[in-house]
């Protein structure tokens, strides 16, 4: 087990405490990319056609003899649709050929070992600098990681003092990768895009400082009973820069990564 400092929101240290047992979980890249896309598929919405589209149009074949093809034609005469192509695939105002269907299953199950060992490999990776500067997050060689803050960052109420501990902690380079750029575009998907992801805060209580997790542009606020991989690897590219509470890690005790989980399935 190794040993950190926690800091006070100030930056300075404050003292010491042990880690647990979830940090010893090896890097499993391959496991994070699959339960990152697994789980993200429950965000996508399902979508399909009418299954008579095309299709509601009396339309018959006139067999040979006629020198035109044998393909389905809509009945009657008179007006511009009639003896026009219809009610089949490849033709003008025809069906489609093989269209979506909104009863199929695009839900991807998991494991929840599987599950687990995601989640616990995240967590991990997150005491990796060389991951996190992999990522692109603007770090200090220097400083100590995983990032330990005493438990009056779960008291800021306000985005301004929140911001303030950021930027004591070390992370106002990171924190410049989230400005908004505001483009002059008459598209409107080409405007106000936020270029990067800063910090993720884990929290035991996230009660008060939950409000502000919106409040700060990159800025994620999570208790550690509601974070998932689609937190701590966004893109399934790990591994998110993430600051813990010191609630947050004493509730990581609690986490059923048992020694099965990490050592065991490490070695297939």
């Amino acid at each position: 087990m190794s040993i950190i400092n926690i800091l006070e929101t100030d930056g300075s240290n404050r003292s010491t405490i042990t880690l647990p047992e979830v940090f010893m979980t090896p890097y499993r890249p391959e496991v994070i990319q699959k339960v990152y896309n697994n789980l993200n598929s429950y965000t996508f919405q399902k979508q399909g056609r009418y299954p008579a589209a095309g299709q509601i149009v009396s339309a018959e074949s006139r067999n040979t003899g006629l020198g035109i093809a044998r393909i389905a034609r809509a009945r009657g005469e008179g007006f511009p649709r009639a003896g026009q192509a219809a009610g089949v695939a490849s033709v003008r105002h025809g069906r489609l050929a093989h269209p979506p269907v909104s009863w199929k299953n695009i839900y991807k199950k998991i494991n929840k070992k599987e599950k687990l060992l995601a989640l616990c490999s995240a967590i991990a990776a997150t005491a990796n600098i060389e991951l996190i500067k992999r990522r692109g997050h603007k770090i200090k060689d220097e400083l100590q990681l995983p990032i330990v803050v005493s438990n009056e960052i779960e008291s800021a109420i306000k985005s301004k003092d929140l911001k303030k501990i950021l930027i004591s902690l070390g992370l106002e380079e990171d924190l410049k990768r989230t400005y908004i750029r505001r483009n002059k575009s008459f598209h409107k998907n080409s405007t106000n895009r936020r270029s990067a992801l800063s910090a993720l805060i884990l929290v035991g209580n996230d009660e008060k400082i939950g409000r502000l997790g919106n409040s700060l542009p990159g800025i994620t606020i999570k208790s550690v009973k509601s974070v998932s991989v689609l937190d701590l690897a966004p893109g399934s590219k790990p591994v998110r820069l993430t600051i813990f509470s010191e609630n947050a890690i004493k509730e990581l005790n609690n986490l059923k990564c048992t020694s099965n989980i990490i050592y065991g399935m490490s070695s297939q």
